[in-house]
């Protein structure tokens, strides 16, 4: 019988297959390098690719990667890492979000400011939290910010801040930028003042400007950012200060076509407030100008509020409806807002709202999206409103309840003959999803 031979290293060890030899483990480099290889990849990372993974991380665990290796520290430093950041101030008492760790603020203050261009602040509810907003405000002397946002997660934060702390902090800002091109600063107290400094060192650089419920901004304020920003695009307010002039001034053959105007209509107490009516020829202006404008509005208003509103032609392209609004509203949208693009209505009561249905689908051509919750609408005109529409109707969004079964068809049938219509398949919706 032949013998079998292993070879391990350079001796001959001969082998007798009727005796049950040890197995050996045969050692290979290969594998070695291998490993120590894939222990040191993480290590070995190119700055850029450890980079790109740092700015998917939160603050604290960037932090704590900081400290892995010499190489992540060194790209924790990086100035691209810095330009963009959100400081997230919470309190326990108010607030489940996890807030940024003081020591990490001041490291930031300290180490990145210079970096820093597109800051926001999300602070919850609590005077603490907008005090120490402002106290970071107040410390970013030596910054050129492009982008700034302070976002409140709930009322009334900012807005119980001293009107002279808050001002002081964010006039910082405004002075030492000298490039800010987007501002977000609703539901804040800043004022007339603090918009004329924003204008006189930020004027050529400002695109976006959006402040709605600032109860201490009037229409002058507005006024004067609307004249000297010439290249202001987007504008978001509150309907009561807009104003004929203003919309005259970013009409004027300076100004760029204006992209966005976001208005904001609320009221809290019915009867306290008396609205305003905006001239035709005001918003005739503003579309010669800017023909393709999104002017979007928001209402928060009680139905007998309306009077002031849709009278004449007004060249809204998105209304959305937070109360309840009447047909008579509604049938006016119809005849006065060819413009319309999206119409969402949240509440209107138990009055059928089939003649109005019909009327904007007749007379807006242009709307493609339609969302109803808390209203009535027989089967048989919801039917010929989609038909009328077609398939340009891309989100049609409506509450199951607010269809009523008639004489023509059921809840069962009516998805049959409205997806016929829109070219897809719908179902009414069990849930609001706009």
């Amino acid at each position: 019988m032949k013998r079998n031979n292993i070879s391990v290293g350079n001796k001959i060890v001969q082998s007798s297959p009727a005796v049950k030899q040890p197995k050996v483990e045969l050692y290979s480099p290969f594998n070695h390098t291998h490993m120590h290889t894939i222990l040191l990849d993480w290590g070995s990372l190119p700055h850029h690719v450890v980079l790109r993974i740092f700015q998917y991380l939160p603050l604290i665990d960037r932090a704590r990667a900081s400290s892995v290796c010499r190489k992540w520290n060194e790209v924790f430093h990086i100035p691209d890492l810095w330009r963009k950041f959100e400081f997230e101030l919470n309190q326990s008492a108010t607030s489940y979000f996890k807030s940024t760790h003081p020591d990490l603020i001041q490291q930031i203050i300290k180490k990145h400011a210079t970096h820093l261009q597109y800051v926001s602040f999300k602070v919850d509810s609590s005077t603490e939290s907008a005090e120490a907003a402002c106290d970071i405000l107040s410390q970013l002397v030596n910054c050129s910010i492009q982008t700034l946002g302070l976002i409140s997660t709930a009322k009334p934060s900012f807005m119980n801040v001293s009107k002279s702390h808050f001002v002081s902090a964010l006039t910082v800002v405004f002075v030492n930028s000298k490039s800010l091109s987007s501002i977000k600063i609703e539901d804040t107290p800043v004022d007339d003042p603090s918009l004329k400094i924003l204008v006189a060192n930020n004027s050529d650089t400002l695109r976006l400007l959006k402040m709605s419920s600032c109860p201490h901004v009037s229409s002058d304020g507005i006024l004067c950012v609307a004249d000297h920003c010439q290249g202001l695009r987007e504008l978001a307010l509150n309907y009561y200060i807009l104003s004929d002039e203003l919309l005259v001034a970013l009409s004027s053959e300076t100004h760029v076509h204006l992209e966005h105007l976001r208005i904001d209509v609320v009221s809290e107490n019915p009867g306290e407030v008396e609205f305003h009516t905006i001239k035709k020829q005001s918003w005739d202006a503003l579309i010669k100008h800017s023909p393709g404008v999104n002017v979007v509005m928001y209402f928060f208003l009680y139905e007998e509020e309306f009077e002031a509103f849709f009278r004449e032609e007004t060249p809204v392209t998105h209304l959305y409806f937070g109360r309840s609004v009447s047909r008579a509203v509604l049938g006016r949208i119809g005849l006065n807002c060819p413009r319309l693009i999206e119409l969402v209505v949240c509440a209107n009561g138990l009055q059928t709202l089939d003649d109005e249905l019909i009327c904007i689908a007749e007379r807006c051509r242009n709307l493609t999206a339609l969302g109803l919750s808390e209203c009535e609408v027989s089967c048989s005109a919801f039917v010929d409103f989609v038909r009328l529409c077609g398939k340009r109707l891309t989100h049609l969004s409506v509450m199951e309840d607010v269809l009523i079964p008639d004489g023509n068809y059921s809840l069962d049938e009516i998805h049959t003959e409205v997806s016929k219509y829109l070219g897809r398949v719908w179902f009414p919706d069990v849930l609001p999803i706009w």
